[in-house]
């Protein structure tokens, strides 16, 4: 079974996709499941794991509201308040919602690069962990250091890096983003092998890529790598079939199994998620 492990649906009417204000054209209007679908046939892709784009537990409704009703949607990754007095409370209860896998915080457009390592959050991670919902990180290379020193105090997180942390491939920069992603790798974290496109110059080829694609491969490997397309994200620098088979060349090199965990068996094991 293949699963695109990370896409989006946003309505910009909805007005809490500020990042959006700041977006180029091409992906201010609406994505919904029948703008997806099509890719998803091409593909030979059966399921799909929904990711929160917007600050808001209004969004994460709409989204879950979103995947009760589309078939090929496996689960939603939604938001909450990690600073709110009673997150602990939140995460509570989005974990008794059906079809809520797991919870998302914007890392990456918080000024503070070491907000991850804050200890007011401590209890907010506890719950987490206690609920069994799954932490995927939207992070940047200078968030790295914080989310190690998450992971060393809560052990039991379940954690899945966003975008490979998004290193800066068109800027070539590799060298510091690597031992980094090797020492988050070592903790058991999983990632996700999404996104690398965007962070590309235009008109990239897969060979830009594979420098970093082989990061990811080596350092996780099979059992911890998932493949996500990051639609309609992706569509400002790509689109989905060249993504798509521009991730079949990068993992040319691994086994068939090998090959059918990162496009799928990967994102059922750790989101918990099946035919």
């Amino acid at each position: 079974m293949r699963i695109d492990a990370h896409q989006h649906f946003w309505r910009p009417a909805r007005g809490d996709y500020g990042w959006l204000e700041r977006a180029p054209a091409a992906i201010v209007r609406d994505f919904m499941p029948d703008d997806l679908a099509p890719h998803l046939a091409a593909g030979a892709i059966e399921r799909t794991i929904l990711v929160q784009a917007a600050p808001s537990e209004a969004e994460t409704d709409f989204l879950l509201e979103l995947a009760a009703r589309t078939g090929f949607v496996a689960g939603v990754v939604g938001w909450i308040d990690f600073e709110a007095p009673n997150a602990v409370d939140r995460v509570r209860a989005a974990a008794a919602r059906p079809g809520l896998l797991g919870l998302r915080p914007m890392v990456q457009d918080i000024a503070d690069a070491g907000w991850l390592a804050r200890a007011d959050l401590d209890p907010v991670f506890d719950a987490i962990v206690e609920t069994g919902l799954r932490f995927d990180a939207l992070v940047r290379p200078a968030n790295l250091a914080a989310l190690g020193r998450r992971i060393a105090r809560h052990p039991g997180l379940r954690v899945v890096i966003d975008h490979g942390a998004k290193p800066d491939i068109a800027g070539g920069e590799l060298a510091g983003w690597r031992e980094a992603m090797r020492a988050l790798a070592a903790t058991g974290a999983y990632c996700k092998l999404s996104g690398l496109a965007t962070e590309a110059a235009p008109g990239w080829r897969p060979a830009d890529l594979r420098p970093y694609a082989d990061v990811l491969i080596e350092a996780f490997g099979p059992s911890r790598l998932m493949w996500g397309s990051d639609w309609p994200v992706l569509n400002l620098n790509g689109d989905y079939a060249a993504w798509s088979d521009a991730a079949d060349a990068l993992l040319g090199g691994l086994s068939a199994d090998d090959q059918a965990r990162v496009r799928g068996g990967t994102a059922a094991e750790f989101y918990g998620v099946g035919a």
